[in-house]
């Protein structure tokens, strides 16, 4: 049996994908199944007066309608996590109610839901509710939400803030930002992204008055968590006799992590009704209800001395948190963004404060990165425009910055002025490669003849670092955290020497089938063929904490690694009552356990059969092989990279073209390239598109005016060049695989590379900044202001 780590295995799921044969959510159909619309204000911001529901209630095929009345003794859907005001007021958490009442708070809050034979049934009988609204001021940008007067969110709130919060040495920051021979400073706008998952959300509520027990069937990427919201938050219900179900799951990006309320309504209404209860989004409904990224106003500076040598960092921010508070909401523009603002670099002093703020628009929480992307288009926004001003070369000024290289070994993790330390790193090693790669000199050359013959090409850099494998729970518990993040295994051996592996992980198409099945296959040294990977059911699995955050492989497979272990231990204790021998005596190599110094052996299927015949077993050795484990890790993973961007802008048009882009990245130790391969090339797409084409928008009243595919420019092929996309690895020294995590690397780094290019293609008319995304006719109209 050959190592499966390391190798470019294809993927075991894509058959079944790629065939039409995989099970989502809304292809489940349950006997006597009802299908739900959920009316939803059209304001966003209004007093509701009344709901007038006769008529619906007798339209045809209609079995049920309820409004925010009904549902107004439910808990709301709660927050996971608690960050209080820096003066220690505790977080401001209005109630998220499953319906609301007397008040609509966003364009999408939902006012009814309509329960009927079939979908086309309930939509048609939404239409003859009758809601009489009183339309009130709105606030859609968190900066004004904050200035006196704005309209009010909640009622209750004084100032529509949920928490302030800060980070770093203030003082230290001061000094350091005085002292400055150079100070940089922006006015940084993140754009509001909308995830676009392929497969909406979708949901059914069916509930067993026979065994009274609740089964959600749910397009979560966290089944167990959002059980255990909904049992002991929201409903109320027992735990113990709740089953979440996630299948297939078509995407994710961070926005099917939630809790939302539609899973808590399914799943009520359903045992009001008897019958199971389908709800599955609409593409226009997602646009408004599923929760949004990012939304940061931003002014930062960064102080040099005369060398370019970082003396501080100063960073304020106003993050828009939307109307109610999401499930991970607050973590997001503090603990998962503050905590990074050091990058690769050797800045002395940091200091960042952040207003979280509720404004009349849809729930914002994580998306792709979640916080880290804020910080590292902050950061590599301020290198390059310092460098262009103090007349340095952008990737110079870097490097003179870089953080010196450690492994976590022989030299300490890297202590950070906001908090982390950094587990192994080698910055230089990464961008010298790209830079070898690309290469930088002649192309610096390249881009002075074009300049002479009028074309704007532009070179620009990011240099990212990344928190992943988001635990240990002791720590983010300390930070405001409401759950552990640890992750859980169960290895079962079958008497034929087959292995089930149930995770606590959930796939929405990363490739765990494949991927944790190589970690298992490499460890037991047995065929791929005869592991099986379980996840995605409260039911099978004893516990998880889902997928986000590149987690998976660095939590969830080295709780599958300690799971193995223990399996391959009490394996050898059964071998050596089959040899003979000496338990301490066996070595197991390539599926085999073997005496030491002799030919005698026994393969790991013969030792699975006798686990399960123990006819003459010694006293004290149980029968059988199957363990759990539980993984808590000691820190988060750090992955890192530098990506570079060639781009030429037309400046007739105002288009950008990529004309390369080179990604190396450092995620550690790569059970699978290809797969990692195939994760980066999403995230470069990703980050890409938010920032050249994607951008949720609202009007002053509070309208979602790209809440359409023909407004809002998701990336397509022909958009993208061929990525050129290489790796160092430096291992993780914490965890069992040395893994580190690439899920949302290309992400976070494309998107400050692709603007930093287009910037210095545009510096030659004296273009210093622009707001992303990059559109032909926002850029067209920098050039032409330009040369007004």
């Amino acid at each position: 049996m050959g190592k499966m780590i390391g190798e470019s295995i294809k993927r075991v799921e894509d058959h079944r994908f790629i065939t039409g044969t995989g099970e989502y959510t809304d292809d489940i159909v349950l006997p006597r199944m009802t299908h739900a619309y959920i009316l939803r204000s059209h304001l966003a911001h209004a007093k509701i007066k009344s709901v007038d529901t006769t008529a619906a209630k007798s339209a045809d095929g209609v079995v049920a309608v309820f409004t925010g009345e009904d549902v107004a003794h439910i808990n709301g859907i709660p927050t996971g996590w608690q960050v209080n005001f820096t003066d220690g007021e505790v977080m401001r958490e209005p109630k998220h109610p499953l319906l609301v009442k007397d008040k609509a708070l966003h364009v999408g809050d939902g006012v009814a839901i309509v329960i009927a034979e079939s979908k086309e049934q309930a939509r048609d009988a939404a239409d003859l509710i009758e809601v009489d609204y009183e339309e009130l001021s709105v606030v859609v940008d968190a900066s004004k939400a904050l200035e006196a007067g704005a309209p009010m969110v909640h009622d209750e709130l004084p100032d529509n803030r949920a928490f302030d919060w800060q980070l770093g040495d203030k003082a230290a920051t001061d000094t350091g930002m005085a002292k400055a021979h150079h100070v940089t400073k922006m006015k940084i706008r993140n754009q509001r992204m909308i995830a676009n998952a392929i497969e909406p959300r979708s949901y059914i509520g069916d509930y067993s008055k026979a065994r009274d027990q609740y089964t959600l069937y749910t397009s979560s990427q966290n089944p167990h968590v959002i059980r255990l919201l909904m049992c002991a938050f929201v409903l109320g219900i027992p735990e113990h006799k709740t089953r979440v179900v996630s299948k297939d799951v078509g995407g994710g990006f961070g926005s099917k992590i939630f809790h939302y309320a539609e899973e808590a309504l399914v799943t009520w209404a359903s045992q009001q009704i008897a019958r199971p209860v389908k709800w599955t989004a609409e593409r226009s409904e997602a646009f408004v209800t599923d929760a949004h990224g990012r939304d940061h106003n931003t002014i930062a500076e960064m102080g040099f001395d005369k060398d370019g040598n970082i003396t501080a960092l100063r960073v304020h921010t106003d993050a828009n948190l939307g109307a109610y508070l999401s499930t991970f909401a607050p973590a997001i523009p503090t603990y998962l963004y503050g905590t990074l603002l050091q990058g690769q670099y050797v800045t002395p002093a940091i200091h960042v404060t952040v207003n979280g703020v509720f404004t009349h628009t849809t729930p914002v929480d994580a998306y792709r990165g979640a916080g880290r992307p804020e910080a590292t288009y902050l950061l590599e926004r301020l290198i390059d425009t310092a460098a262009a001003e103090m007349g340095m070369d952008p990737a110079e000024l870097r490097m003179k910055n870089f953080i010196p290289a450690f492994d976590g070994v022989e030299q300490p993790g890297y202590q950070t002025q906001v908090a982390l330390q950094y587990d192994s790193g080698n910055y230089e090693a990464t961008m010298r490669k790209a830079l070898d790669v690309l290469g930088y000199n002649d192309l610096r050359k390249e881009q002075e003849e074009a300049r002479k013959q009028g074309r704007y090409i532009g070179i620009g850099f990011s240099s990212y670092i990344e928190a992943c494998g988001i635990a240990p729970s002791a720590v983010v518990g300390s930070l405001g955290a409401r759950a552990g993040l640890y992750e859980s295994a169960n290895v079962r051996v079958q008497p034929t020497g087959k292995v089930s592996v149930h995770t606590g992980s959930h796939s929405h198409g990363q490739g765990h089938d494949t991927t944790f099945a190589q970690v298992a296959a490499d460890h037991l040294g047995i065929a791929l063929e005869d592991i099986e990977i379980i996840h995605g059911d409260t039911e099978q699995v004893p516990f998880g904490m889902g997928t986000y955050g590149s987690r998976s492989l660095a939590v969830g497979g080295s709780a599958i690694v300690k799971a193995l272990d223990k399996v391959k231990e009490k394996g050898a204790k059964v071998a050596a009552h089959l040899l003979e021998a000496s338990e301490q005596d066996l070595e197991y190599i390539d599926g085999k356990w073997t005496v030491k110094g002799t030919d005698k052996s026994i393969g790991f299927g013969e030792v699975a059969l006798a686990s399960y015949v123990p006819h003459n077993f010694p006293e004290g050795l149980e029968p059988g092989i199957e363990f759990n484990s539980f993984y808590d890790p000691a820190n988060f993973t750090y992955p890192f990279g530098t990506y570079i961007a060639v781009v030429e802008v037309d400046a007739e048009t105002g288009t950008t073209e990529i004309k390369r882009f080179v990604a190396v990245d450092d995620v550690g130790n790569v059970v699978n390239p290809m797969i990692v391969d195939g994760q980066v090339h999403g995230g470069l797409a990703q980050g890409i598109g938010q920032a050249l084409l994607e951008g949720a928008v609202y009007d002053e009243s509070g309208q979602l005016t790209t809440g359409t595919y023909l407004d809002y420019a998701m990336p397509r092929a022909d958009d993208l060049p061929s990525f050129e996309v290489d790796r160092n690895v430096t291992p993780c020294p914490h965890n069992p695989l040395g893994v580190k995590g690439c899920g949302e690397a290309g992400a976070i780094g494309s998107t400050p590379a692709i603007v930093n290019a287009v910037v210095d293609a545009l510096r030659p008319l004296g273009i210093k900044d622009l707001e992303m995304p990059l559109t032909p006719q926002k850029v067209w109209a920098a050039i032409n202001n330009a040369n007004a």
